[in-house]
């Protein structure tokens, strides 16, 4: 039992010297190589053909032969129509997923140059399948402004919420022509909200002095550290208010039909009450949307990747050499306590 104890000692140490020499190099080359724009590619997946494989795949599994053989005949007479006919519209699909800061606009901006770029306004549709409960405001005024590109272009926009589409991430639905939102989808939440802590009484309690100098009177308002006065709180509440007007007018822009004193309460509600409020157009998930589309369009995902470059994959495989001898470790010392 002590060999194994002095072992999980020795191999603790060891992982410790291995993980600091490879920080080392890391930062050697890290200093070495000149940082270069991150860059990326487009990446195209072609749904309509997942879909029809997941049918084929289905149908051959549960028909039987003579069922199959007659299906088999039929497809092989459909797709030689088909390849005579006009090429299918097209319904480009776009994923986003939104965090606080929205920096997933920057992927965003570049699926839709490309959706623009191609599409033939006359025919073509975008669908975006939307997930966010907002963050912050110019991230999310920003990503608004990409959908509005699309709306710009004279190409049909739809967003299809299946879990949420809140605060920031409803001023990105509201510029769709359609909204689709699965049945207990959250939707709404039209409002602002700023929360800041205050330390001043800490620092006045331990002797500690805060100084902060500014030139204009309301270049801070609220501060961590300072002592906020009556004026500075009521500045930026008054700045708050200005917010909320511009969300409730944008809200208001791009669908005039809705009671806007109404909904712009911060209040948020489930689809199925969104839809009586005007919020939303059609109850459905993404999933029936799609398949609505599979007979008549040629669905594409599009999708911005970033590459990876060599100090990414360098930290990736950093990180995960880590993790294993971390886990190679605990399981050890399990071993020494059973």
């Amino acid at each position: 039992m002590e060999f194994l104890y002095e072992y999980g000692l020795f191999f603790a140490k060891t992982v410790t010297f291995v993980i600091a020499i490879a920080i080392i190099l890391m930062l050697i080359v890290g200093a070495a190589v000149k940082p270069k724009a991150k860059k990326g590619e487009i990446q195209i997946d072609n749904i309509s053909e997942q879909l029809d494989n997941i049918k084929q795949s289905f149908l051959h599994n549960t028909l039987g032969k003579k069922e199959l053989k007659a299906h088999q005949k039929k497809l092989k007479a459909d797709n030689k129509k088909n390849d005579s006919k006009e090429p299918k519209p097209r319904l480009y699909v776009v994923d986003f997923i939104g965090s606080m800061d929205a920096h997933e606009v920057e992927s965003l901006r570049e699926e839709i140059t490309a959706i623009i770029s191609i599409a033939d306004a006359s025919k073509d549709k975008v669908l975006i399948r939307l997930e966010s409960g907002g963050g912050v405001v110019h991230g999310y005024g920003l990503a608004a402004s990409q959908l509005q590109r699309i709306k710009n272009a004279g190409i049909p926009l739809s967003v299809a919420i299946d879990k949420v589409a809140a605060s920031g991430g409803y001023m990105m639905a509201c510029v769709a022509d359609e909204i689709i939102a699965a049945p207990f989808a959250i939707v709404g939440s039209i409002g602002v909200i700023a929360q800041i802590p205050n330390f001043n009484k800490i620092l006045k309690k331990n002797d500690v002095e805060f100084e902060q100098i500014t030139a204009g009177e309301f270049k801070r308002t609220l501060t961590l550290f300072g002592e906020n006065t009556d004026k500075a709180r009521e500045k930026f509440r008054e700045e708050i208010e200005q917010t909320h007007g511009l969300f409730k007018t944008f809200v208001s822009t791009q669908r005039p039909s809705l009671d806007i004193s109404s909904v712009a309460t911060g209040e948020h509600w489930f689809a199925t009450q969104a839809i009586e409020k005007g919020l939303v157009d059609v109850i459905k998930t993404s999933d029936d949307a799609l398949l609505e589309q599979q007979d008549e369009r040629q669905i594409y995902k599009i999708k911005y990747k970033i590459k990876k470059g060599l100090s990414d994959k360098l930290a990736l495989g950093f990180s995960s050499a880590v993790n294993k001898a971390g886990v190679n470790l605990v399981s050890k010392f399990k071993s020494l306590n059973p």
